[in-house]
């Protein structure tokens, strides 16, 4: 059985289509799995034993026309995407059957139950959804102090972002116990540098600054060896989600209910449940950010000592 699947674009969302992958896995025993989409969801989920192949595909159209190329017939293609580009794709794909994610008819739900239900109305079963998997080799680190893991980064907009001072103040709370590990992509360079410096300014000195040093994998490795995570909604959350790691996540704009950890009984969410929430903007719509803004470091650090 050859399955194509186009991963959804953003890499927590990757995470969160996982056990509707492993759905379909296990209900195609035999299958043997191709996988398009952006790098950062192809890496993430690239390691699964039933991936043969993998596609990353970028904005470009010419780089699309040319995957779709390389592509041999498949039996089965399904999109977890719905955009325009998602339907082109799928309309030149050469396969017996294809199906595509309309996020109007999957709508109620944590995401991961409406990916789910994606699959399971694709082959006809009503499997419940598993808890998030990534087949990353992990390799074990033994340390003396645990390792505490600051992710102030959001790929979706500064509407998500917690301020980093407040990043800062928890940190330097928690440096006598743990070493301090500073994530975010090359966009978040900036704020991650601001985070050090405050540290700096702090007297404290055990942490690491990885912002724009680490690839997926590397990324994935390094969560799953923390032994707490603070963090917003974002991609290395949901990472942190599928290794059960102890997490304070900070919400603002969006609806924990569709997108909070899945299945992690160590994860607390921290947010003011202001009347504007959830706006589910990139920005600010008010020009106040009062549901960042509001939450402050004592209130991460009393979840901290609830989820210890």
């Amino acid at each position: 059985m050859k399955v194509l699947i186009e991963l959804p674009n953003w890499l927590g969302d990757a995470v969160m289509a996982s056990p509707a992958i492993e759905n379909l896995a296990n209900y195609y025993n035999n299958s043997q799995i191709t996988l398009v989409g952006s790098l950062a969801s192809v890496e993430a989920i690239k390691s699964h034993p039933k991936v043969i192949k993998t596609y990353v595909l970028n904005h470009k159209y010419f780089n699309l026309f040319k995957t779709i190329k390389d592509l041999n017939e498949f039996d089965v293609f399904l999109s977890f995407r719905g955009s325009l580009r998602a339907k082109l794709f799928k309309l030149c794909i050469s396969a017996k059957s294809k199906y595509q994610f309309n996020k109007n008819k999957y709508s109620n739900g944590h995401q991961v139950e409406k990916y789910n239900n994606f699959i399971n109305d694709i082959i006809g079963v009503t499997t419940s959804p598993g808890n998030l998997i990534l087949h990353n080799e992990i390799s074990i680190i033994d340390n003396d102090k645990k390792f505490l893991g600051v992710n102030p980064g959001a790929s979706y907009g500064s509407s998500k972002r917690w301020y980093p001072e407040e990043f800062a103040n928890v940190a330097k709370d928690l440096s006598s116990h743990y070493n301090i590990i500073i994530f975010g992509g090359l966009e978040e360079k900036d704020i991650a540098s601001d985070i050090e410096r405050f540290l700096i300014e702090k007297g404290v000195k055990n942490y690491q600054n990885l912002a724009g040093k680490t690839s997926i994998d590397e990324l994935i490795d390094k969560i799953a060896n923390l032994d707490l995570f603070i963090t917003g909604d974002s991609g290395p959350m949901h990472i942190a989600a599928a290794f059960h790691i102890p997490t304070v996540a900070i919400f603002g704009p969006t609806r924990e209910k569709e997108t909070s950890q899945w299945e992690n009984e160590q994860s607390l969410v921290i947010k003011k449940n202001l009347e504007c929430q959830p706006c589910m903007k990139r920005i600010c719509p008010l020009n106040h950010h009062n549901c960042m803004k509001l939450i402050k470091a004592s209130d991460v650090l009393d979840a901290v000592i609830k989820i210890n």
